[in-house]
């Protein structure tokens, strides 16, 4: 019955020719009890996408046979073998030829992908060939100091026949994740994943498959990751919406140094899910000396806008092609886009400062007190001395407070001075009691002002507004200033009314996850 052998050849060929889902989970642990607890961990969660790391265990055949007995279990997961070798960074110590018998085993136990380096895999074609008949073979390619030129690397790849290349980099500035990324998008009849490693490179994890690689990678949800940058799928998957994301989808982003602690992504991410815009909002890591290095990135990508904060909101303004007035006069930008081709900033700060304070007393002729000399100070002074405020200026640097108070017809003044007076309004713009130093605080038990308001929102009430509660002063927190800032950025951006109690509810369980996790 030659017909029917080749029709189940077939068939059998079909099955683990399927699509790999989108999200695969690494799973690298030193023994086969804790890798089967975390892959049906995963599995219960309903990821059904896995890569055993067989070269993590002591004995990769071990981790052979717990592929099969976890599809016992869960027949409806596939299964990615991979077992690299020590000398391409991985940690199986035996030859390719041992190697590509542990990946034969893994085949004949159940594991519908095998995952083979460049390395192993051109000095043994016709064996990952004849091992590809049976599973999907992912050719992968990894460089774990930066990015070099990645087309020679593709034609080098290319020359075993393969499922899916794998190009994985490592990201030292912005424009070595918009090369990895560009791959997908200038290579699209070639099945690749494209990654690049590190924090710097964490916007490929999120953005890839969006831009056609066939998965990305994530970290399971309660062990450490396989590599740097790595998240778990229940953050790609809510927060990024990745199974969501098209090819058309706009691409908005938060520039800081450090970036991971930012709440921005979950407060923009629900913002977009809850007026149904196909957008995602990632963190991007930019250090002060990368900004040219990043535009070129967000013009190449492309990105359509992006939020500023510490180091960047003066720095930033001489990359734009516009500011608007009340920017350029504050020296700060926050709120950047790109229209028409130019890139254009603004500072949602102000209002989102002046907003808030007006609701309790009125402006005009009242005292106040900036603390600080950079952005968000600058921000403040300026939006409450346009309303009428008599502004006085105290900070570390004396020089920057003297310039600023003179740009506000303000008073500049020491710390001590400023403990001589008396204020309508204390604004506190500095990092001073923001996580992880939340004991410290700007001061001790005497607050010379009646309203309090600390844009610090990390923890959402930091020691000087517990301290002024204490007191008997009105307070106004940091969460406040930010959900309006962040308010006015998505009007900017997308030309809708923002869902603010949608955003505010967001960053309030984004600060108390953070918290949970920090005193954890």
């Amino acid at each position: 019955m030659p017909g029917l052998s080749l029709f189940l050849k077939r068939d059998m060929t079909q099955t683990h020719r399927r699509p790999l889902p989108r999200i695969c989970i690494a799973l690298g642990l030193p023994d086969v009890p804790r890798l089967l607890e975390q892959a049906r961990r995963e599995a219960e969660a309903g990821e059904n996408f896995l890569e055993f790391r067989l070269d993590y265990l002591r004995d990769p055949v071990q981790g052979v046979q717990a592929i099969e007995q976890f599809l016992e279990c869960y027949p409806n997961c596939t299964i990615l073998a991979t077992c690299r070798r020590h000398q391409n960074h991985g940690k199986f110590n035996g030859s390719i030829e041992e190697q590509l018998r542990v990946l034969d085993l893994a085949i004949q136990r159940g594991a519908r992908a095998i995952d083979v380096e460049i390395e192993s895999a051109e000095v043994a074609p016709e064996r990952c060939a004849q091992l590809r008949t049976s599973a999907q073979l992912i050719v992968s390619w990894h460089h774990f100091e930066t990015t070099p030129p990645l087309e020679p690397i593709l034609k080098r790849m290319q020359k075993v026949p393969a499922d899916v290349y794998k190009l994985v980099s490592t990201a030292r500035k912005p424009t070595d994740t918009g090369r990895i990324l560009a791959a997908s998008r200038l290579s699209p009849k070639i099945p690749l994943v494209t990654l690049a490693m590190g924090e710097l490179g964490f916007p490929s994890r999120v953005l890839s498959t969006g831009l056609g690689a066939v998965y990305t990678y994530a970290a399971p949800a309660h062990v450490q990751g396989t590599a740097a940058g790595q998240v778990n799928a229940r953050q790609l998957r809510s927060l990024y919406r990745i199974d969501k994301l098209t090819k058309s989808a706009k691409v908005f982003g938060v520039i800081a140094d450090p970036v991971r602690q930012s709440v921005s992504p979950h407060v923009h991410n629900r913002a977009f899910q809850s007026r149904r815009i196909d957008a995602v909002y990632v963190p991007l890591l930019v250090s002060a000396n990368q900004l040219r290095d990043f535009f070129q990135f967000a013009t190449d990508l492309p990105l359509s806008g992006f939020s500023v904060t510490i180091p960047h909101k003066r720095r930033i303004m001489r990359y734009l092609d516009q500011v608007d007035p009340l920017a350029k006069r504050i020296g700060a930008v926050n709120t950047v886009w790109r229209k028409a081709g130019k890139w254009r900033g603004a500072n949602t700060d102000a209002e989102a400062i002046s907003g808030p304070l007006a609701k309790l007393i009125k402006l005009p002729k009242s005292t106040a007190l900036i603390i600080g000399n950079g952005g968000a100070a600058r921000s403040a002074a300026c939006a409450l001395a346009d309303a009428g405020v008599k502004v006085a200026i105290t900070g570390r640097n004396a020089d920057r407070v003297r310039a600023l108070a003179r740009l506000v017809a303000g008073e500049p003044m020491s710390h001590e001075q400023t403990l001589a007076r008396h204020f309508d309004v204390i604004v506190h713009a500095t990092p001073v009691g923001m996580w992880p130093n939340t004991n410290d605080c700007y001061f001790g038990n005497g607050i010379p002002g009646e309203i309090v308001f600390d844009l610090v929102y990390n923890p959402l009430e930091t020691t000087l507004i517990r301290r002024a509660r204490e007191q008997g002063k009105q307070v106004v927190p940091g969460l406040k200033m930010f959900i309006e800032q962040a308010v006015r950025q998505f009007e900017i951006w997308t030309g809708e009314t923002a869902p603010r109690s949608a955003m505010e509810a967001a960053a309030l369980d984004a600060l108390e996850t953070k918290y949970s996790e920090q005193k954890a």
